[in-house]
């Protein structure tokens, strides 16, 4: 990862949970704390990170003192962070017995053309809006897009079985959960966030307006990650995940991004990247367990 590069996602990655949380600092380490109770922001509940000027220098009582403020917030004990950025902060992490988990990153150069990805007949791509209609079920389709093989939600879930779930069922579990999302409050939440910038949805609609596959981002200073790319199980196999993928990069683009990068855990799904022109460019690493981004 050459260093303008590092800097720009180490500035992101400092910058984007300020849109949604406040910032504590014990040190070197720098605790966020979401502004509101179950507000959506970047980066799961609570996490923590080393500030750029004390990446170095981060100790064990630190490291410490973050988690005691975190069990004493009620949230997981979670830190993320680049790995070039604090490379001696993991075996401290490992040492106070957390489990660290590498994800790889890769980035779009930004002069690297991307074209639509197509779709099958009458599918659709929509950014949607706060008072979308279709936002409860495309804020459900992760948790079915994530269920079957657990993964943080960062990256494209086109791997299939053999057989493919059923699609009445999966529009009724999509439903269900949907209803449960207003509910719950976590539909309300979303809205603001969108409709401040913060955050961007993007859907793949089936001609009656089911969501087939979702992605988002957060752009902040230039720079965006995207995420949560995740595709209803009975729709995979035809390409959504890259043409969501795709359509992400061309909305960033045009609202001003030109850093564009996403982490993966398998290599199944940095091949359908690698296939839309994004390189390997650095590593995240995350607390195992710790809340998926967003």
């Amino acid at each position: 990862m050459s260093d303008p590069l590092r800097d720009r996602i180490q500035e992101y990655y400092a910058t984007v949970p300020l849109l949604f949380a406040d910032a504590e600092d014990f040190g070197p380490l720098r605790l966020f704390v979401r502004k509101e109770p179950g507000a959506p922001y970047y980066g799961g509940p609570g996490h923590a990170q080393p500030t750029a000027e004390g990446a170095a220098s981060v100790g064990a009582a630190d490291i410490a003192r973050v988690r005691a403020r975190q069990r004493e917030l009620g949230v997981p004990e979670a830190f993320e962070w680049l790995a070039e950025s604090a490379p001696e902060l993991r075996p401290l992490i490992e040492a106070a017995g957390l489990k660290v988990l590498r994800r790889p990153l890769m980035d779009l150069p930004p002069h690297h053309p991307l074209l639509p990805q197509p779709v099958p007949d009458g599918v659709t791509l929509r950014a949607l809006t706060a008072d979308d209609p279709v936002l409860p079920a495309a804020l459900a389709l992760p948790r079915l897009a994530f269920a079957e093989e657990p993964r943080p939600a960062t990256g494209p879930t086109d791997r299939l079985p053999d057989r493919l779930p059923d699609r009445t069922s999966d529009r009724t579990k999509l439903s269900r959960l949907a209803a449960e999302l207003t509910e719950d409050g976590t539909v309300a939440t979303v809205r603001p966030t969108l409709r401040a910038g913060h955050k961007t949805l993007l859907a793949a609609l089936a001609p009656d307006g089911t969501p087939l596959a979702t992605g988002h981002y957060h752009p902040a200073t230039g720079t965006t990650e995207i995420g949560g790319i995740g595709t209803l199980p009975s729709a995979r196999r035809q390409g959504l995940a890259a043409a969501v993928t795709a359509a992400l990069v061309t909305h960033a683009r045009a609202h001003g991004v030109d850093t564009i990068f996403l982490a993966y855990a398998e290599d199944t799904v940095a091949r359908i990247y690698a296939r839309l022109g994004f390189r390997p460019t650095g590593t995240t690493l995350l607390i195992a367990g710790q809340p998926a981004r967003s």
